[in-house]
């Protein structure tokens, strides 16, 4: 195989283990966070606004590492830094 199809074999690859792993641990930590609130509102129903509040903003910052993992895996797959460089030595 050419140095071109494994560079493209790898970050398609990389792209879906990325992706794959970068979506498994937010939603774990989603739940547990959910879960951990739901309690808390059980226990608490007079914090309601103050736990909601502080969910919303602990979902939005566990959701950001899905968001990042997502826009790894765009860039792996088109805008992949290695492409430019494998292309100019083929040229050659």
């Amino acid at each position: 195989m050419d140095p071109l199809t494994i560079i493209s074999a790898v970050s398609i690859f990389t792209a879906g283990i990325t992706m794959g792993l970068g979506s498994l641990g937010p939603g774990i930590g989603e739940g547990t966070a959910v879960a951990s609130a739901l309690t808390s509102l059980a226990q608490q129903p007079d914090e309601a606004s103050t736990l909601s509040r502080t969910l919303f903003i602990g979902l939005a910052m566990i959701e950001s590492m899905a968001i990042y993992c997502f826009v790894i895996s765009m860039i792996l797959l088109f805008a992949n830094p290695f492409w430019n460089y494998f292309l100019s030595k083929a040229a050659h």
